[in-house]
């Protein structure tokens, strides 16, 4: 009898090789690829072969998916750091301010309002899930992030500063709810949280980004001088530089997803747009993709649609308000007034401010939270509840965002982008400074 684990083998290798080579065709289609691995993933799950299986006697392996998704997310994170260069001034990240500063709050508050109200979640509880769900995935986003260095669209960039810097940011409301649900008397432990978690936490993160980041290319530069790297074994350099980020923060209990973004930033402004940069770019963003394909493959096969079912009416609530009430209407206010560097066009237009509320795509940052939610006190009836309602969001977010991301994207190249219209180009880097 053929070993399962060879048999997984064959299977990943044939996708692998399959959207490789069909990848051209894949890309002009209303389907992203996520929806793909999803598909093959609920095959290979207990509804078809059984090859991949999360649950043992029906106990779920939480374990194993957060540490899993944690990998993806600091690697993703990376490199959306790696794909900006704009100064770190304000009037610079102007849109990010207003996503992680006002809709990253006001998406969180707006779902733990209808935990509270519609979902029958204390508020600790209503939190918690507001802050699984209303970070916007950096994985799955990626075609509608930054293409490269030299891509200063406003809507892309705001995307991709979003997807890099919310996956942390949401990690304090994470704490909050998780607190809660050990003691539900906020008194004790509220100084706490925000001494640690809001406040040290993030200067940490921040701190660690820029030290760890800035060390290590001094000692390549040093080293670099005397005797180059093997170029087979230099993209490592990248790889290197996110766990050694993001392990030294978490030994000082700032957040590492946070840290290794900002290590990003600062690696790619270290070679200036060199050959060096580029390459750690190509890099991470292939191993980005690979773990994008084990991590859907998983979502896939923990499915059950009897759960699923169960939980449906309170998933589809939080889907229909999340899409399109909560994310719209905060992305709506957090715009007013932004500039969009479009000749035609003083304040964003329309359109992009649409876009932005739209694409607030859910992925492997919402598995990693629910997944560390398991791992410190989200379980029984509580744990079921939320991790479906996750789950179908998730899966939802896959299909609806997954077809339509490319019409719309293109729609938007079209007619809205500076790039392709008679426009002058978007505010480039030397504008910003």
């Amino acid at each position: 009898m053929i070993d399962v684990y060879i048999i997984n083998l064959f299977i990943i290798g044939l996708l692998l090789l399959v959207v490789t080579l069909l990848s051209g065709w894949i890309s002009r289609l209303p389907l992203s690829f996520a929806l793909i691995y999803l598909l093959v993933g609920i095959l290979l799950g207990p509804y078809g072969f059984k090859l991949i299986q999360l649950r043992r006697e029906g106990v779920f392996n939480a374990e194993l998916l957060e540490r899993i998704t944690e990998f993806v997310v600091i690697v993703s994170v990376f490199s959306c750091g790696l794909k900006i260069l704009r100064p770190l001034k304000i009037g610079a990240w102007n849109i990010t301010v207003r996503l992680i500063g006002f809709l990253m709050p006001f998406s969180i508050f707006g779902l733990a309002v209808v935990g509270k109200m519609f979902l029958g979640l204390d508020w600790g509880e209503a939190i918690l899930l507001g802050a699984i769900l209303a970070p916007t995935d950096p994985v799955l986003a990626s075609e509608v992030q930054l293409t490269d260095v030299d891509d200063q669209d406003e809507l892309r960039f705001g995307l991709t500063s979003e997807g890099g810097l919310n996956d942390a940011l949401a990690f304090p409301f994470v704490y909050f709810g998780i607190y809660s649900l050990k003691d539900k008397n906020w008194d004790n432990w509220f100084k706490q949280w925000v001494a640690i978690d809001l406040v040290w936490a993030i200067a940490a993160g921040i701190g660690m980004g820029i030290l760890v980041a800035k060390v290590i290319v001094w000692i390549d530069k040093k080293i670099q001088r005397r005797r180059p790297a093997d170029s087979l074994m230099e993209d490592f350099i990248a790889l290197g530089t996110i766990l050694l980020t993001y392990s030294l923060t978490e030994f000082v209990n700032g957040y590492g997803f946070l840290a290794v973004f900002v290590a990003g930033l600062v690696f790619q402004r270290s070679y200036k747009k060199s050959e060096k940069s580029l390459a750690q770019l190509e890099f991470v963003e292939r191993l980005e993709k690979l773990l994008e394909i084990g991590t859907i493959l998983i979502l896939g096969s923990i499915l059950l649609f009897k759960p699923m079912l169960t939980y449906a009416t309170q998933s589809l609530l939080v889907i229909a308000l999340l899409f399109f009430v909560i994310r719209p209407v905060g992305a709506w206010i957090s715009t007013i007034g932004q500039p969009s560097g479009h000749r035609h066009y003083r304040s964003m237009h329309p359109g992009t401010r649409w876009l932005l509320g739209w694409f607030g795509i859910r992925g492997v940052g919402s598995l990693y939270y629910l997944a560390y939610a398991y791992g410190n006190g989200l379980k029984n009836g509580l744990g079921e509840q939320i991790g479906w309602i996750v789950y179908t969001t998730i899966v939802v977010s896959a299909l609806v965002h997954g077809i339509s991301s490319t019409p719309l994207m293109n729609w938007y190249e079209r007619n809205l982008s500076p790039k392709n219209s008679n426009a002058s180009p978007p505010a480039t880097v030397k504008e910003f400074e």
